[in-house]
């Protein structure tokens, strides 16, 4: 008897179903038996469905005689379960990486619910995806099971059957069973809940349920299409279940208002759903159903009055008028915001102009990273510098203001696109960042604007992604080289980022090979201060802290996680933690769930602190190994994608032959890797020597002082250079351990990644 029955109607989804049947038998919990249930599709579902069954013995293809619709087919599955829990999966939906894992994990340590319930999230046809906005429902905190009286905003969730795991002797006790026609988990999913005498929750998207362009059922608009009445059938099966079960009369209030919410979306969502000429009709029969269901009880929300009003009185001519009202509002406040901007941009653009007339100020800077946001990268370090070495000079930092927290007391803000921050760009004399400023700006005579950049490159930058359409994505070549034609120095942490920049922006500035200001703290750090930031992260002590920090993909709109964290911290025990770190161009975080030994630091503040608090590094192709090196701790790169990476992006030199540390081709490899303890034995140590030996040359810790000695004090002596061999990074905390070493493990041999990466 497996764990689960993954039940999958299928019709029309041919174009589908490989993913979400890949995503259910790649999982790393196997314990389960897959029911493809082909509805009579005209398409390849059927074949498809057979070729998979034919290809792995924990599938079974099920064919109807005729299309039932997804409700019918789900049952049929169900005929043939025999697994301790059922699950439901649309043909087009996917499980999320190590969905069953969870499932099965929270079951267990929840006592076996009749009921679990967990999160999803949306995945439109564009490949973006959006968590479901549960609130707070879904919290595992409090006593687990529960019933439905201690949650019952469990039942203001939207009402589907894949959100859910049932314990099937439950489901057959109860002989639970889908309506067919469509909105058929109305009738099953409420059922359910009430119910279930145990429910559990996990706060963790399970499923990707998919978004479909065309081809939804709830898409059609015909006059001939009517299945959007089938909602008004579905409410009935809904409230004669509840006359049926005496005890379950107190949820009847709430259930009313579920209805009437589910029926006003379906009538006032821009009547897409509806045929023109049906709105009528449906206004009538929703009309009907809330006077034959009326159950006062409970509040109504303020927003949700007016779409009981219109239901109450089912007038097609006033939800018309209305309609129409709203749009012409939506349309004069359109109009509006245009002229609001266009009046804004005026008097920004003349206030610019006016304060460009006034004197440069000697005595401020502006600083900005990574287009508004908070304090990060070389610039934070050069602000800090500043108030250091030259304490005359009043800072400000450009930044959006959900940022603002993290600036300094003693900077002062100022919010991109304001009049302050014009006023800031037009009067002060040193202007930093590390991307380039607002396009409007006009650099004046007596400004100078350092360009720190943010890394060393490894992928294609500039001039030479000209020829990368994938990684150009229509940029404007000319506005680039105008925006490098007012840099007057940019620094650079070692030879091979001179070149690259010299010969990709070529400008006539000043490159000083100072190193980065953001590297800096890597040698000036204590073990106290390591201390301190695994305590802040929740790092138990004794662990070693993996610091997962993959780079952006640009042939690839979206972001996605290329490694199951989750199961690599099963593989590699207990004593492993893992910091994942998501792009900065990404706003949603790499993981799914941010608890126990899976951290989500995606909204860190500062990486060099993650870094500090880590042992190690696992990475792709981010420059962020670079600045890792500085610390002399292991590296290990994933690059199971390398050559379309390589064929997207470009890279100026084939990191597989010349590597900071282990390389790990698939997932496996680099379980495997950690797991042996090759990560931190003596050839990964070889690699990075030779790696820091060619890009860590500059970074000792008074590169920020370099800089302003240089460019604001006007030395053109600045502290010389500490060798390698006399620097002293702060160690990791597994390596400041007794036993903690990076050694080899004895008589262990090296893996291929090793010997493949010291070949000539």
């Amino acid at each position: 008897m497996p764990r689960f029955s993954v039940i999958v109607p299928a019709y029309k989804v041919q174009a589908y179903l490989h993913e979400c049947l890949d995503s259910v038998l790649s999982q790393p919990f196997t314990d389960l038996e897959l029911i493809v249930v082909d509805d009579a599709s005209p398409d390849g579902c059927g074949a498809i469905a057979d070729e998979v069954a034919a290809r792995d013995s924990r599938v079974r293809a099920v064919h109807l005689s005729r299309n039932a619709g997804p409700g019918p087919a789900r049952n049929a599955g169900m005929e043939h379960a025999t697994g301790d829990y059922l699950l439901f999966l649309d043909g087009d939906d996917t499980f999320a990486p190590g969905a069953l894992q969870a499932i099965a994990d929270r079951v267990k340590e929840s006592g076996e619910p009749d009921v679990l319930v967990h999160d999803f999230a949306r995945t439109s046809w564009s490949g973006d995806t959006v968590r479901d906005e549960h609130d707070r429902r879904l919290t595992e905190q409090g006593p687990a099971p529960f019933s439905l009286d201690d949650r019952p905003g469990l039942l203001t969730l939207r009402p589907v059957a894949w959100n859910k795991a049932y314990r099937r002797e439950f489901v057959e006790r109860h002989a639970f069973r889908f309506p067919s026609g469509v909105y058929e988990d109305v009738p099953w999913t409420y059922p359910v809940l009430l119910t279930a005498e145990s429910l559990a929750t996990l706060d963790r998207v399970c499923v990707h349920h998919r978004a479909r362009r065309h081809g939804s059922l709830l898409e059609a608009t015909g006059m001939a299409d009517r299945r959007h009445f089938d909602v008004f059938e579905q409410y009935d099966r809904l409230f004669t279940h509840i006359e049926d079960h005496p005890r379950l009369a107190h949820w009847r209030p709430l259930l009313f208002r579920r209805m009437v919410d589910h029926l006003a979306s379906v009538c006032t969502r821009g009547g897409a759903r509806l045929p023109r000429r049906a709105r009528a009709e449906f206004l009538r029969a929703a009309r009907a159903h809330c006077a034959r269901y009326h159950a006062p009880g409970g509040p109504v929300r303020a927003r949700a009055r007016m779409r009981y009003a219109l239901l109450r009185l089912g007038s097609h001519r006033t939800l018309r008028a209305l309609w129409a009202g709203a749009r012409l509002g939506r349309g004069l406040g359109r109009v509006a915001a245009g002229l609001a901007r266009l009046l804004r941009g005026g008097g920004l653009r003349l206030h610019y102009r006016l304060q460009r007339l006034l004197p440069v100020r000697a005595d401020r800077a502006v600083f900005a990273a990574y287009d508004g946001r908070g304090y990060e990268c070389s610039p934070a370090a050069l602000e800090n510098a500043f108030r250091t070495y030259a304490p005359g000079i009043r800072t400000f930092w450009a930044a959006r203001p959900e940022h603002h927290h993290t600036l300094p007391v003693a900077t002062r803000r100022v919010t991109p696109g304001s009049m302050a921050y014009f006023t800031a760009l037009a009067r002060a004399k040193y202007l930093v960042s590390n991307t380039d400023f607002d396009p409007r700006l006009v650099k004046r005579t007596g400004q100078v604007l350092l360009q720190t950049r943010h890394g060393t490159p490894l992928k294609r930058m500039g001039l030479d992604l000209k020829d990368r359409p994938a990684a150009a994505r229509g940029t404007d070549f000319e506005a680039l080289l105008r925006g490098s034609d007012q840099w007057d120095f940019v620094l650079s942490g070692n030879r091979h980022s001179t070149l690259v920049w010299e010969r990709v922006y070529p400008s006539p500035y000043t490159t000083l090979e100072y190193g980065s200001p953001r590297n800096d703290v890597f040698v000036r750090a204590t073990s106290t201060d390591v201390a301190r930031l695994r305590e802040q992260l929740g790092v138990p002590e004794g662990s070693v802290a993996l610091l997962y920090a993959p780079t952006h993909r640009d042939y690839r709109h979206s972001q996605r996680a290329h490694l199951d964290l989750e199961r690599i911290l099963r593989q590699l025990g207990p004593r492993f933690v893992i910091l994942a770190r998501a792009h900065h161009v990404y706003d949603s975080p790499l993981t799914e769930s941010a608890h126990g030994r899976l951290v989500d630091v995606t909204g860190h503040p500062s990486v060099e602190n993650l870094c500090l608090a880590s042992d190690a590094l696992i990475t792709d192709y981010s420059s962020l190994m670079f600045d890792y090196a500085n610390l002399d701790r292991p590296i290990v790169i994933h690059n199971e994608d390398w050559e379309a990476y390589e064929a997207a992006r470009g890279t100026y030199f084939d990191l597989r032959s010349f590597p900071p540390g282990a390389v790990a081709r698939n997932e496996d490899e680099l379980i495997d890797i950690f797991a042996t303890g090759h990560w931190r034995g003596s050839r990964s140590a070889q690699l990075r020597a030779a790696f820091r030996e060619r890009f860590c040359p500059y970074d000792d810790g008074l590169a920020a002082e370099r800089v302003v000695r240089r460019v604001v004090l006007g030395e053109l002596r600045v502290p010389s250079f500490v060798p390698l061999s006399d620097r002293h990074p702060v160690p990791s905390a597994a390596a400041g351990r007794p036993g903690g070493g990076l050694a080899t493990v004895p008589g262990q041999s090296p893996p291929a990644w090793a010997r493949d990466a010291l070949r000539p």
